[in-house]
């Protein structure tokens, strides 16, 4: 389950390298390509998370 940082820090990686492609800026284009991984490893972690959850309640 995605909580609101990883969908911002997705939404917002997307925009910054959108906007790095259009004003050909590099440095902008890596930071957005950076913050989108940070979503996507924010949403992986949670999943792990959840379902070691779900694993440990379905023991009791």
């Amino acid at each position: 389950m995605a909580d609101d940082t990883s969908k911002k820090d997705k939404l917002m990686g997307k925009a910054k390298k959108a906007a790095g492609d259009l004003m050909n800026d590099e440095k902008t284009k890596e930071e957005g390509k950076r913050q989108e991984t940070e979503g996507k490893v924010k949403d992986a972690a949670n999943d792990i998370k959840d379902k070691a959850t779900d694993a440990f309640n379905d023991r009791k």
